[in-house]
């Protein structure tokens, strides 16, 4: 059985009602939907009628969705290690583990595979490479150097989900802006330290859509890094990462309203409620169908007319 609750699905596993909240997820495989909860613990869901197909400990909790490529599962935990598994039986394939700073803000952004390579972001502002294979080390690019004199002026956590376009991997951290790194060498190409960001980012062909922590939508150009646009009219409307749907750039704010604005100057075209409750999880497109998430459980499927 299932239910929801805030923002959490429970699986209710036995007729006592013993449970246990899901905390990130769900990760799509080849015949299996993977979840990581919040007491590190790993769950295997048949994708034809539900039914758990394995179960697998880790060292802490998920909080990033698992990423499914080549029949392995990769995830990301709160302590800092990357974990694969294997999809049909959940035993590991390997693992690596990463020292994370004392204080860190919460969250886990996920894994990015890229041909051969796993992509990896961390609470220290690195970004780091692995041999998806093995989980072998590649390279470590600092993305963000944490700066100040308290430990909350250093929060430099990469905690968005990276994108990757034609060799470059594009990221942002919470107080160290955006960034833009070779995946060859983990040479970064450019850095806008004004751009923080812990919801993540789009892209079209020319041009990457963040969200910063002030409520703010900006474009920024690919091959520089520079502001070309910023709208600021959803000030502290603690915004979702923004996509980009048909010539338009979509984001969802915390008072339950689906903004849509022009891509080319950022200029807001329209909004609908669909739900009194946040939404925080980024707005999936697929086809010509936006898919909206809310807090409440609420799910909308939105198109333009």
């Amino acid at each position: 059985q299932f239910r929801v609750e805030g923002n959490f699905c429970i699986y209710i596993e036995d007729e006592k009602g013993n449970y246990v909240h899901f905390s990130g997820g769900p990760g799509l495989g080849a015949s299996a939907v993977i979840l990581g909860t919040n007491n590190a613990e790993i769950i295997a869901l048949s994708i034809e009628n539900g039914s758990t197909l394995w179960k697998a400990s880790v060292t802490s909790e998920v909080l990033s969705v698992p990423v499914v490529a080549n029949n392995i599962v990769i995830l990301r935990t709160t302590d800092g290690a990357v974990i694969a598994l294997n999809e049909k039986t959940g035993q590991k394939v390997w693992s690596y583990e990463h020292n994370v700073p004392a204080l860190t803000v919460r969250g886990t952004g996920a894994p990015l595979i890229v041909d051969d390579m796993l992509i990896e972001g961390y609470d220290n502002g690195k970004l780091m490479a692995l041999h998806m294979e093995d989980g072998k080390y590649v390279w470590e690019s600092s993305v963000t150097i944490p700066k100040g004199r308290s430990e909350v002026e250093r929060l430099v956590d990469i905690d968005v989900d990276p994108i990757e376009s034609k060799g470059v991997i594009y990221t942002a951290s919470f107080n160290g802006g955006a960034a833009a790194v070779s995946i060859l060498d983990g040479d970064v190409l450019w850095r806008n330290e004004a751009v923080p960001s812990h919801t993540g980012l789009s892209q079209d062909e020319q041009y990457l859509y963040i969200s910063n922590p002030d409520g703010h939508v900006l474009q920024l150009d690919k091959r520089t890094g520079s502001s070309l646009w910023e709208q600021k009219d959803l000030h502290g409307r603690r915004l979702t990462a923004p996509v980009v749907y048909q010539g338009y750039v979509v984001v969802a704010d915390v008072e339950g309203y689906v903004h849509w604005l022009s891509s080319s100057d950022g200029r807001q075209l329209g909004r609908v409620q669909v739900t009194s409750e946040a939404i925080d999880a980024k707005p999936i497109v697929i086809g010509d169908t936006v898919y909206i998430y809310a807090k409440d459980g609420t799910l909308a499927a939105l198109k333009i007319r």
